[in-house]
């Protein structure tokens, strides 16, 4: 079990990571975040309207299912968005450099800090 800041000093530590925070869908608030380079409380925000867009989305097309991670490829960076299972009113914002991260092993490490998160 890991806190936020213990949480977020692991995702920092990603090969290529640029910054990341955990964020309540709700609000679209940040609970905690680390590293620069991004405005993690402005792409907090919307990016809550994308976790948000996606989950009408999954109940609109009535597919009893529910959002494992989001990617968002950029041409310089990858964007993961990753809802808690243990609450899922929270999510982990990632934001990776893409010439140097190894996006399969970010989104293992990202699961793998996502399953030990507490708040």
């Amino acid at each position: 079990m890991a806190d936020i800041q213990k949480s977020l000093t692991e995702l920092l530590d990603i090969n290529g990571s640029i910054a990341a925070c955990i964020v309540d869908s709700n609000s679209g608030m940040v609970l905690g975040k680390a590293g620069d380079g991004i405005d993690l409380d402005l792409a907090a925000a919307v990016n809550t309207e994308v976790v948000s867009a996606k989950k009408r989305a999954i109940k609109e097309l009535k597919l009893e299912d529910s959002i494992d991670d989001i990617l968002i490829t950029l041409n310089r960076q990858y964007h993961i968005i990753s809802p808690v299972t243990s609450n899922p009113d929270l999510f982990i914002y990632l934001v990776l450099n893409k010439s140097v991260a190894n996006l399969a092993l970010a989104r293992i490490k990202v699961n793998s800090v996502e399953s030990s998160l507490t708040i």
